[in-house]
This record gives structure tokens, C-alpha cells and sequence, in this order.
């Protein structure tokens, strides 16, 4: 387990760039629109733009310097104390993209505000979108998003999922299909599978393991799939 712990670790992600959603919703995957709300949304969680990823770096920092005088005007207008209109936002999970009102988002953070006014609409996605999901995560969160293909585990479970390594949600999604073909589950719905298999089995085993002092700071998928890897060293199983 220390070798695949090591190799989770490694790498700093690459977050001088915004997230584009665009990136995000390919790799997530779409499911549905939900409704249009106004909402006072909290500026660490606002992490993304829709259109101008070229503008702004990852914490919404001017770098395209021909903008600097709409930018000041926006500051000027916020430190006098006008009233701004909402600004346009798409949310996927916990984070949050501009559509309008990347220079209100820019000053708001600058000025260390903890939320802004803002119009919201929420789209529902297949893999989960954490609010730390930077850019270097996407490869992860598709492979993630195919793993939920095959192995659909319900709402309250997905918001929990989180692998660094994309290869690793192949090798679950083949271990959830090969517990249930070896329980006789051939029959049933990929739905029922993956819950049985998340309950009747990661829970159970994750539960041990941190019984006998594993996975401290890990996820409950990172420590099954942590011991999974083990398990494929053991049996001379190359790794993925």
C-alpha cells in the first residue's frame, strides 16, 4: 500500500489557470439541467469560467492587461459602495463557473469577500465536482465518469468518490463487475450491483482496515483501492 500511496501523491496540480467548463462538463458528464436561482455564492467556490480562460488566472486575478480600466471601474464602483447587478453563474457540484461578471468575481476576491450576489443556474453531472477540482484532475474525473458507467452507485456514495489516478477507476469498475459474477449476481441491475458492492463489500472491507490503523487521511475509495492494489502485488498482477 505505501508504493500506491506514493504514487497518489505525486505531482502539484496546475492551478494558474481557471478551470473552462467546457473541460469540466466533458469530463463530469451531463445529466440534466435543474432551475435558475439567485443564491449568495461563496467566492472560493467560484473556481471556473465559461469563456475566458485567457483573462484571469485559477483565483480570478486580472493577467490580460488591455482590461485593467474596466477592472479598476468595477473596484472603484464596489469600494463606492454601488450596487452591481447579480453576476452569471453555471454550478456543477460544488463549484462554480462565470458566465457574466468575471471583473465583479475578480474585485470580490481581491477584497477578501466571503460571497457575492449572484443569478445560478445548476446543472447535474455523473461524476461528482468537488470545489477543489482543479484542472489537472479532468483525466481523473472521465475516468471516473466511465467507472459510474459501469458501476452506477447513487447520489449520496458519488459525492464521496475522489482517485487521483484515472487507470485506477478501470481496475475498480472490473473488480465491482467480478465480485458480483462471483456471487452470482449475473441477473440483477447495474444499479443494485454497485450498491451491493459498495455495501456489502468496500464498507465492510474499509471498515477493517481502519480498524487496524490504515488509511489515515484517505478517502474511503482511496483505502479500497489502496488495498486492491495490494491485493493485484500479491497475485503478480502487473499494476495499472
Amino acid at each position: 500500500m505505501a508504493g500506491w500511496l506514493r504514487d497518489l501523491r505525486g505531482g502539484d496540480p496546475d492551478d494558474r489557470a481557471p478551470v473552462v467548463y467546457a473541460d469540466a462538463i466533458a469530463a463530469l458528464g451531463q445529466e440534466g439541467d435543474m432551475l435558475v436561482y439567485p443564491d449568495d455564492v461563496r467566492t472560493e467556490r467560484i473556481v471556473g469560467t465559461v469563456t475566458r480562460a485567457g483573462d484571469f488566472d485559477a483565483r480570478f486575478r486580472l493577467v490580460n492587461q488591455s482590461l485593467r480600466a474596466r477592472h479598476r471601474s468595477v473596484a472603484h464602483a464596489v469600494a463606492a459602495g454601488i450596487a452591481l447587478p447579480r453576476v452569471e453563474l453555471i454550478q456543477l457540484g460544488e463549484m462554480y463557473f462565470v458566465v457574466d461578471g468575471h471583473h465583479r468575481v475578480s474585485v470580490a476576491r481581491a477584497r477578501e469577500q466571503h460571497s457575492v450576489p449572484a443569478v445560478v443556474r445548476r446543472i447535474c453531472t455523473t461524476a461528482y465536482a468537488m470545489w477543489c477540482l482543479r484542472l489537472s484532475h479532468l483525466a481523473s474525473k472521465a475516468a471516473e465518469r466511465e467507472f459510474l458507467k459501469r458501476v452506477p452507485l447513487p447520489d449520496d456514495t458519488r459525492n464521496k468518490l475522489w482517485l487521483d489516478r484515472p487507470s485506477d477507476w478501470a481496475r475498480l469498475a472490473d473488480a465491482a463487475e467480478a465480485w458480483g459474477f462471483r456471487r452470482g449476481l449475473v441477473g440483477i441491475g447495474p444499479g443494485e450491483l454497485a450498491q451491493r458492492w459498495w455495501t456489502d463489500e468496500v464498507v465492510p472491507l474499509v471498515g477493517r482496515l481502519r480498524a487496524s490503523g490504515q488509511g489515515v487521511g484517505l478517502r474511503d475509495i482511496e483505502l479500497y483501492a489502496a488495498d486492491l492494489a495490494d491485493r493485484d502485488r500479491r497475485i503478480g498482477l502487473p499494476p495499472n
